[in-house]
């Protein structure tokens, strides 16, 4: 896997590539910073910066989609999806408005600010409003195939992005669709879900050292949590003995939920999450450090599942 951009940086080329195409696509910024000198200066009379003013900047968002206009809402994930929790679900999801609202330094990415900056609730608040579309891409690739792939989409998405670069997952000629999980690594003995950067990478390096040991854990990046992929989960239900979601969120209402829910219902498995179950000790450090205080890394990973496996 090579180097890459961060996801902001893919983000704002996607979405600049988009705004050059289409006129009815808006960048609304709070002072997030990188895009008044890109998009502003490329596109002055469609970029406007509403300062540390979130709701402010989500209701005017949903103004502009009322009248035919298609903005996409930046800030930081704290901030889009907890202060302007209200305006997204009133003003945007209710009516079913197209605003995308793009949200960087979410999970515990921007966690040498301290818990203050810790944002692991956003997906569990925001997959319960009907219609909104969540999105957690992997890498700089799918976040650039998702920004594209919102322009023809319906309804309202929330779109939500780390803090550095990770290594690439996807070829460049990669292709997504919103709404369906993508198999990047086989193995049926167990089954590992994993939404947003780190933790695929994490799942992806553990299905490495499982493999050394005999045991096949396939890797399933749920980049949309929002709608879930229900047949994926199914079918990975059906052919594993145990399913691990991987998550950089709490492990109430996220992705680990999500998946349990679905398997409840539809096709009984074993499921263990591995996510934020408890904030990381000492609040403060680097997002893989913090992530790996809390259980989420290869080691930690590989090793829950040679227990859970143990056990069965």
């Amino acid at each position: 896997m090579s180097a890459a951009p961060s996801q902001k940086d893919a983000h704002i080329a996607a979405l600049g590539a988009v705004m050059a195409g289409r006129d009815d696509v808006w960048c609304l910024d709070s002072d997030v910073g990188g895009y008044r000198t890109t998009l502003g200066e490329r596109f002055p009379d469609r970029y406007r910066d509403f300062g540390i003013a979130e709701a402010t900047m989500i209701g005017a968002a949903g103004g502009l989609a009322a009248t035919g206009q298609m903005p996409f809402a930046h800030s930081l994930a704290g901030f889009a999806a907890v202060r302007a929790f209200e305006q997204l679900k009133l003003d945007v999801v209710a009516p079913g408005l197209p605003v995308r609202v793009v949200a960087t330094h979410s999970g515990l990415s921007a966690g040498h600010y301290g818990s203050s900056h810790h944002v692991c609730e956003d997906v569990a608040a925001l997959r319960a409003l009907p219609g909104l579309t969540v999105l957690t891409p992997a890498d700089a690739v799918s976040t650039g195939l998702l920004v594209a792939a919102l322009v023809d989409h319906p309804g309202p998405a929330y779109l939500r992005l780390g803090r550095k670069a990770v290594p690439s997952v996807y070829p460049r000629d990669a292709v997504l669709r919103i709404g369906e999980a993508v198999r990047l690594a086989p193995g049926d003995d167990v089954t590992v879900l994993a939404s947003g950067p780190v933790p695929v990478q994490v799942a992806l390096a553990a299905h490495r050292a499982l493999a050394a040991d005999g045991v096949g854990a396939g890797v399933l990046d749920v980049h949309t949590v929002a709608p879930l992929d229900t047949a994926a989960v199914v079918d990975a239900a059906v052919r594993s003995r145990l399913l691990v979601t991987v998550e950089d969120h709490s492990t109430v209402g996220g992705l680990g939920s999500a998946v349990a829910e679905t398997v409840a219902e539809l096709a009984p498995c074993r499921v263990v999450r591995a996510g934020v179950a408890s904030p990381p000790a000492g609040g403060v450090g680097g997002h893989e450090e913090l992530l790996s205080r809390v259980g989420v890394s290869a080691a930690s990973l590989a090793t829950t599942i040679r227990g859970a496996l143990a056990r069965r």
